[in-house]
């Protein structure tokens, strides 16, 4: 069996010739080129039920404008990220999550989980979160 770092090389590898051949999911997505549950939109976000839930509540948040990940030059785009959160607060709640608590994660680069490279808001709830993650 390969060791870990080499198949975490391979992966993730795999997965940005991929996005440079098939173009972002996430940026398909938002074009409604690429199918998805979509929970809200407006013209600067889209949130829609992750495909893989990990929660009885999990849906994501992402900006239309495709930006890789927080690592991205962000000095411009801080009424963008505070208004991810805001669209996030107020499904959440038309969840019926936002009194028993939900989970607010953005992955950041491989190591952290990011597996599509454009920044997205993870929302998760409905089951007790246990501390710490992963």
């Amino acid at each position: 069996m390969l060791p870990f770092a080499v198949r975490k090389f391979l992966y993730y590898g795999y997965q940005r010739v991929r996005t440079r051949m098939l173009g972002c999911v996430f940026c398909r997505i938002a074009a409604r080129e690429a199918n998805a549950t979509i929970l809200y939109e407006d013209d600067h976000c889209v949130a829609f039920e992750d495909a893989h839930p990990q929660a009885p509540v999990h849906f994501l948040v992402i900006p239309r404008k495709h930006i890789i990940s927080l690592n991205a030059e962000l000095a411009d785009e801080e009424p963008l990220l505070g208004h991810l959160l805001q669209v996030a607060a107020r499904i959440a709640k038309e969840k019926g999550i936002d009194r028993t608590g939900f989970r607010a994660v953005i992955n950041t680069n491989a190591e952290a989980g990011q597996t599509v490279f454009h920044l997205h808001v993870h929302i998760l709830g409905g089951r007790i979160m246990r501390w710490p993650p992963g």
